[in-house]
């Protein structure tokens, strides 16, 4: 048993075989798509409270390109300079009946190895932080090399820590760089809360669900929210304030696979980004053509063949071509 077994964990009663199939659903009584709640939420503290200590190369982050949650890290890390301070492993985005995979086992473009235990799944870090680990095996993961464990795997915590536990380790400018400004953080909480209800998982409800009256109850929230931020962005930059902040970061990471996936494969089809959203299209492309850390943290390969490599959604796992090309100049 691994060091950090001795953490307390909280694991909902689940039979130990649906760990290892990531295409079975959690549905409810109406057969609207459910999503578990993560299991490791530990932080990263510089007090002397707390296991975690910020540190350099201590750390590590698994994330799949595909994964709009795992995306969110990846521009904060960058955003706020910790390239060097904490490493990353890519997967391949696609699946196989175990979840996701390293590249020894699908050698997909840009997938890697695990370095630090020459792991074959995910499922495998898991199960060596936790043995009697049943809960979901999601990217992204953020592992401790000291205590080798998981410290986190739930996006919407591991950005808030890159945000701040690191700022002694970094060059004054990155360390100014406050993406959940105190100020602001009603709001944000605010926005955050029924933008992901509605639309960053609200995708998810329609594009999952096994029956029309449940996908109509999620694919309609979808574009009422879409018109909602709409209005909010006109003439604007950015969603709270006059400056960036995560709740650009949340919505950016859906917005940028819209019309790529969910448009078409999650039938998404109302309206699209590009034809009928002109505020939030052109809120998107500013981010990505101007701010490095979101074109370079977004592979349109690994999510289109992410998503349509789904055989419960696209049985012959067929990935279209198009839209062409996967976002518009500004």
């Amino acid at each position: 048993m691994s060091t950090g077994s001795a953490l307390p964990h909280q694991h909902a009663a689940i039979p130990r075989e649906v760990q290892s199939d990531v295409h079975k659903l959690k549905a409810r009584p109406d057969e609207t798509r459910v999503r578990k709640l993560s299991a490791f939420k530990h932080t990263i503290t510089p007090g002397p409270e707390g296991p975690f200590k910020p540190e350099k190369d201590r750390y590590h982050l698994y994330v799949s390109y595909a994964c709009p949650y795992a995306t969110r890290t990846l521009i904060v890390r960058q955003l706020k300079g910790l390239e060097e301070i904490i490493p990353i492993t890519v997967l391949s985005p696609r699946m196989d009946e175990v979840g996701w995979c390293f590249a020894n086992v699908d050698p997909f473009p840009g997938a890697e190895v695990d370095p630090l235990h020459g792991a074959s799944h995910l499922k495998d870090l898991y199960l060596r932080a936790e043995p009697e680990y049943v809960g979901k095996l999601s990217v992204p993961v953020l592992w401790d090399k000291q205590q080798d464990t998981i410290v986190n795997n739930e996006s919407s915590d591991i950005i808030r820590v890159f945000n701040s536990a690191f700022n002694a380790l970094l060059p004054t400018d990155k360390a100014a760089l406050d993406l959940y400004p105190e100020p602001l953080r009603p709001e944000i909480d605010e926005l955050n809360a029924w933008v992901y209800d509605t639309l960053n998982y609200g995708v998810y409800k329609a594009g999952f669900a096994q029956t029309q009256a449940a996908y109509e109850a999620g694919v309609f929230p979808v574009f009422e929210s879409l018109d909602r931020l709409a209005k909010m962005l006109t003439g604007k930059d950015y969603l709270v304030g006059s400056r960036l902040t995560e709740a650009d970061i949340r919505l950016f990471v859906t917005i940028i696979r819209f019309d790529v996936v969910y448009y078409g494969h999650f039938k998404c089809n109302i309206r699209s980004i590009r034809s009928d959203y002109p505020e939030l299209h052109r809120w998107m492309r500013k981010l990505y053509w101007t701010v490095p850390a979101f074109k370079d943290t977004c592979d349109f390969q690994h999510i289109k063949t992410g998503y349509y490599s789904a055989a419960h959604i696209n049985p012959t796992k067929v990935t279209p071509v198009g839209p062409v090309p996967d976002i518009l100049p500004l």
